[in-house]
């Protein structure tokens, strides 16, 4: 007999929505906007023709028959959630699907995964470059590599670096009458911004820079090319140090002044605490650590 199911999306929204009490908080979760969560859960009501949430001034509440649907929707959606880690993992550690943002993936990692791939031959690693947050319910990505704060709702967050800007460049500006000897000559070079031109605002503000617009210089959203185009001289970028370590050592990038913008932030392995139990992501976690270790060892002898 074929089920007659109400529509899983409005599912999805109804029990964000009613694990929060916000339609609001739900939309965040998802991805979503506030009224595509307001429309699921209005076809849900109509599909079923029950008043699921009171709606108040800034409030809601759950009705009698929105408690009693709350738990069975919530204990399927976590069972559908499981089983599809399981089926991730694969047998023995499988597949490892690793959701990383550009710049940790092609200035750091890229360098570093022959060694993983010779360790752990068994595992078939599958990596996704993403500025974004991922919804471990509902993105195929068993772990993450994330920048922030470290507090982040419904997962284990591991700490792997420090990730103070600072600016960077080719050795070539270092050099001739417009040499970069001083903060101040930055006005006679190009900035290069990543994603917005925050960053620079905020060092030049550090430095006590005062005659260096930061909005001046282009945006480059692209890793791979905004990296490349400070190796080849374009301009001074801001630059994660411990990023680009092999890069300093071997003098193609220099380290112009010695003035960090550090925000308190880091990179991060993150993952619900249940997928920190595969081996899988043990291994991937355990490497990371080690080659960070690694890179440490110089300092301190």
């Amino acid at each position: 007999m074929a089920r007659r199911l109400p529509p899983l999306n409005a599912l999805r929204a109804f029990e964000a929505g009613a694990r929060h009490l916000s339609f609001t908080k739900a939309a965040g979760e998802l991805f979503v906007t506030q009224a595509a969560v307001s429309h699921q859960v209005k076809l849900l009501e109509q599909d079923l023709g029950v008043t699921l949430f009171r709606r108040m001034t800034r409030k809601l509440a759950l009705t009698a028959e929105g408690r009693r649907l709350l738990g069975p929707v919530g204990e399927a959606l976590d069972a559908i959630a499981e089983a599809a880690g399981e089926l991730r993992a694969g047998v023995g550690g499988g597949a490892l699907t690793l959701s990383l943002t550009p710049s940790f993936g092609v200035q750091w990692l890229a360098q570093r995964l022959g060694r993983f791939w010779s360790a752990h031959p068994e595992i078939e690693l599958r990596l996704q470059h993403s500025i974004h947050l991922v919804d471990f319910a509902r993105d195929e990505v068993d772990a993450a590599v994330r920048w922030g704060g470290g507090a982040w709702p419904g997962v284990e967050a591991v700490y792997l670096m420090r990730a103070g800007l600072t600016p960077v460049c080719s050795p070539a500006l270092g050099e001739g009458p417009t040499a970069l000897k001083v903060p101040d000559d930055l006005r006679h070079h190009t900035l290069l911004h990543d994603r917005d031109h925050i960053g620079w605002a905020q060092w030049l503000a550090l430095a006590g820079v005062r005659d260096v617009a930061p909005r001046r210089g282009p945006v480059i959203d692209d890793s791979s090319m905004l990296h490349q185009a400070v190796l080849n001289g374009q301009g001074v970028a801001l630059a994660e140090e411990n990023l680009i370590r092999a890069e300093l050592a071997a003098g193609r990038l220099i380290k112009p002044f010695d003035i960090d913008l550090d925000a308190d932030n880091a990179y991060y392995l993150v993952a619900p605490p249940r997928n920190f139990e595969r081996p899988n992501v043990q291994a991937f976690r355990d490497f990371l650590l080690a080659e960070l270790k690694a890179d440490e060892a110089p300092r301190g002898s």
